[in-house]
């Protein structure tokens, strides 16, 4: 072909991709545009509670959330002190810290180990241990109620009320169970993923399991075990019902969730203090995620793929 030739088919290749190009730009635009209204549809209702946590009831009732942005300002932090110092948000806060930070702690240390036996290292029925592990995922939390209600409560027997109903160590012991299996297949999947060479040259260099196990699984496992603390964390926090169940509404041991469920049924209007209340059960989580988002991604990814 000649130059001429080759000068005049360009335009016209050029004029056949181009609406493939401009296909994939529209599609590329759409999905943005997509992802973005999803994002804003989720985050106004935050928005709004958040807003209308420094309002009075009176503003409340007399315009929406929006128009407090808007000069005159009449933010007030009454809503907050009010729900701590009167209603005893503050000691319930603090439960659930209690609470949720050992039952984080618990499941996170024993399905790292378990993990790692289960990828690692070899024992008779070792998959199908794993498979009957998995299984349990399925298995609904009501079934486990009644039976468990019993074991606390021969426990609180012998222990002297230690771990019975109604303590912080039953309700630590309900939520690592619970928490174990998700834990342990997360876990399992990141460590199968991991190369085989490495744990070939610690075993020739003398390294036993456990130092395997904290030089080399841990360090490279961050990403996994932040996702799981995210995970593990969030459930335990926002839950009710296990600390319903396990806890009742007894006052010194109650959580946030429990104590905000008793503020719906009691304040009756004043529901503006129902907001200061949410959003401060909203908070810590959202802390959480944000510190350790970097890590969530690549955790519920590990093992997906391998290469």
């Amino acid at each position: 072909m000649s130059v001429a030739q080759e000068r005049l088919s360009a335009p016209v290749a050029k004029a056949w991709y181009a609406p493939e190009q401009l296909t994939e730009r529209i599609s590329g635009l759409a999905l943005h545009v997509a992802i973005i209204g999803i994002t804003v549809a989720w985050l106004v209702p935050t928005v709004g509670l958040f807003v209308s946590s420094f309002r009075s009831l009176g503003d409340i009732q007399a315009s929406g959330w929006w128009s407090a942005l808007s000069p005159p300002f009449r933010f007030t932090l009454d809503n907050y002190s009010s729900v701590i110092q009167t209603n005893g948000l503050g000691t319930a806060l603090l439960n659930s810290f209690m609470i949720t930070i050992p039952a984080t702690i618990i499941p996170t240390t024993i399905a790292a180990f378990a993990a790692y036996a289960f990828s690692w290292m070899r024992f008779p029925f070792r998959n199908w241990i794993f498979l009957a592990l998995v299984g349990l995922l399925v298995v609904p939390l009501q079934v486990t109620f009644i039976p468990l209600l019993s074991m606390f409560r021969a426990l609180g027997d012998m222990t002297g009320g230690f771990i019975g109903n109604g303590t912080f160590p039953a309700v630590w012991l309900a939520h690592t169970g619970y928490g174990l299996p998700f834990s342990i297949y997360l876990l399992s999947n990141f460590f199968r993923a991991l190369p085989s060479d490495l744990f070939e040259s610690a075993e020739i260099d003398g390294a036993g399991t456990l130092t395997v196990f904290f030089r080399i699984i841990l360090p490279l496992s961050v990403p996994a075990l932040a996702s799981l603390v995210i995970f593990q964390f969030l459930w335990v926090w926002n839950d009710l019902l296990v600390a319903l169940i396990y806890l009742g509404g007894t006052e010194q041991v109650a959580p946030l969730t429990v104590k905000i469920t008793s503020l719906v049924n009691s304040l009756g209007q004043g529901y503006q203090l129902l907001t200061a209340a949410a959003f401060l059960s909203m908070i810590v989580p959202l802390i959480v995620f944000f510190s350790l988002q970097r890590f969530f991604v690549r955790g519920i990814l590990a093992g997906s793929v391998k290469g």
